[in-house]
């Protein structure tokens, strides 16, 4: 299985940037797709994430409104749309795939396998 995130960079506040996870390896709608996050100094935290068809999606509060997840199973391939980026949205962002049992994804979602990462960084 490979998960191959892009589209990071860097980018003042209050623009846009447009995160792909290209998956290969696995039946792509099979699997929820989770994004993730780390800041230097901080831990990982859940970004966002779509269940394999689609049909649930889940948000943390702080991406809610300015970020959105989407896939689109025929090309194997989720993506993260960031708008309003903040600096504090600077971080490494990965893309996670997991089993997707019940097309149901929440905070608890489980990943087994996890992309390299993208930076993303925001200037003031």
């Amino acid at each position: 299985v490979q998960l191959q995130a892009s589209g990071g960079g860097l980018v003042q506040a209050g623009g846009s940037l447009r995160l792909s996870c290209a998956a290969s390896g696995l039946t792509f709608r099979r699997h929820a797709m989770g994004w993730f996050r780390q800041a230097p100094g901080k831990e990982r935290e859940a970004v966002a994430a779509i269940s394999g068809s689609g049909r649930s999606i889940y948000y943390r509060k702080f991406a809610k409104g300015r970020f959105t997840i989407s896939r689109d199973n025929a090309k194997n391939t989720a993506y993260l749309q960031l708008n309003s980026l903040k600096p504090e949205d600077t971080a490494v962002y990965y893309c996670a795939a997991g089993v997707d049992e019940n097309d149901y994804v929440d905070f608890h979602s489980s990943y087994n396998h996890w992309g390299q990462g993208t930076q993303v960084t925001v200037s003031s």
